[in-house]
């Protein structure tokens, strides 16, 4: 619990530490009543059923759209074995240790849903208790921490009933309890209406991307669109990359040197995991040497590719250098593509290359057994769409503007849900109450 609340006046000490005096705490299992879930067959010979199994809880605070999967049951599942509105589903056992005690809130539940035997499920019975509130309250840090140190630590493998039912949770009176959760619930409703928003937006970058990129639509001063989907609009072309770029593979490992000269070096996940490389990258320190900060140092406009991956369709991701950089090197696993800035704009040459089209043919070209990778040939030889360089930079300027507002909402979405967690801390220690 906050430290803040430490003998100040109107709190007392209990067992979940400082807490206003009209609150009490509770051991969870006083207060609800568990079920552990079913499993299910791999044949098809039972009865079938829907349920709600680990992956479904993830990041999420309630069941999703596409929680639910049909499977098939030993027998037909009794009224106990479903779930209920307000009811709480915990992660008993995972092959990801990180998910164990992770709770999910059942509302809105359509028709009969069950729960997988990797789950235990907790309904509240007592009165005067909020199921939300409680909810609400496994979601904090403290919560996680005393499933940990009851269950043995971060190693725990299994969540028992016993574990879960001697946490103690502090308990506001009911009306607190409900203007708790009326608040955090109105932060939950801005983050998923942000999330929504988000999964829109990027619909509709992928559909631009789609036709843009093929020539089915195009802006009408540049002509007309294609009319099929194996033919290129008037003006256009297909190069080898080779034609239009310059294409080198990076060996700058991430070693440190004292013979060599200290650099920064722009990694693989700083590629994987960005579409554009800026200055506000957090690059990490290394050396090089004079050969290969000649031939790797990173310039605005310059396209970098992962060429190795663990998986055939997951290769070939692109970002773009959109700032000048001081003494950033491109890494190794990388492909380093200096497009020529009189065939190629680097933006639309990055959208490019991670267009379906493009990417299927990394996966097929894509050598390997345990770990795939991409030969120079594979690289060089791909044949990208190179339309008027005009054609190319209106393309770019619209997909960029498409990344920037995704940006956006996304850096919203992340301060709302850090708000909302500061702001639990506080509610659900009694560190700031809410008054009627």
């Amino acid at each position: 619990m906050s430290k803040r609340n430490e003998n100040r006046p109107g709190y007392k000490h209990t067992k979940v530490g400082w807490i206003p005096e009209e609150w009490c705490d509770a051991q969870f299992g006083t207060i609800v009543r568990f079920r552990n879930g079913l499993n299910f067959l791999k044949s098809h010979r039972g009865c079938k059923c829907r349920i709600i199994g680990v992956s479904s809880f993830q990041d999420y605070f309630e069941p999703q759209p596409d929680s639910f999967e049909e499977v098939e049951l030993e027998s037909q599942p009794t009224n106990e074995d479903l779930l209920a509105e307000n009811d709480l589903l915990f992660v008993r056992s995972n092959g990801n240790k990180a998910l164990i005690g992770r709770c999910l809130f059942m509302s809105h539940l359509h028709g009969q849903v069950s729960f997988s035997g990797f789950t235990i499920r907790a309904r509240v019975f007592a009165k005067g208790v909020l199921p939300l509130y409680v909810a609400l309250f496994f979601r904090t840090h403290g919560a996680r921490r005393e499933i940990l140190a009851l269950g043995g630590g971060t190693n725990i493998s299994n969540l028992s009933q016993s574990i879960l039912g001697v946490v103690r949770i502090p308990l506001p009176p009911l009306a607190e309890q409900e203007r708790i959760a009326e608040v955090l619930s109105a932060w939950d409703r801005v983050i998923a209406l942000t999330d929504r928003l988000i999964a829109a937006k990027q619909c509709l970058k992928k559909g631009l991307m789609q036709q843009l990129l093929t020539g089915r639509l195009r802006f009408p001063e540049f002509g007309k669109p294609a009319r099929r989907r194996d033919e290129l609009p008037k003006g256009w072309d297909a190069k080898s990359l080779r034609s239009i770029a310059q294409v080198s593979f990076s060996g700058v490992d991430k070693k440190t040197h004292s013979d060599e000269m200290a650099v920064r070096l722009c990694n693989y996940m700083d590629v994987y995991g960005n579409s554009y490389i800026t200055s506000g990258l957090n690059f990490m320190q290394a050396t090089a040497s004079a050969s290969e900060i000649a031939s790797f140092s990173l310039r605005k406009g310059d396209v970098m590719i992962t060429k190795d991956s663990e998986t055939p369709d997951d290769i070939g991701v692109p970002a773009v250098v959109t700032e000048d950089l001081e003494n950033v090197v491109c890494g190794y696993h990388l492909a380093l593509i200096r497009p020529n800035p009189e065939e190629a704009d680097p933006i639309f040459l990055a959208k490019e290359l991670a267009s379906t089209r493009v990417a299927q043919h990394f996966s097929t070209h894509a050598n390997g057994a345990t770990r795939f990778g991409l030969s120079t040939a594979a690289v060089t030889k791909t044949r990208v769409h190179v339309p008027p360089i005009g054609e190319q930079r209106r393309i770019a300027a619209t997909l960029y503007a498409c990344d920037c507002e995704i940006q956006l909402l996304t850096k919203k979405r992340d301060r709302l849900q850090k708000q909302k967690k500061g702001l639990m801390q506080k509610l659900l220690t009694g560190e700031v109450r809410i008054r009627n």
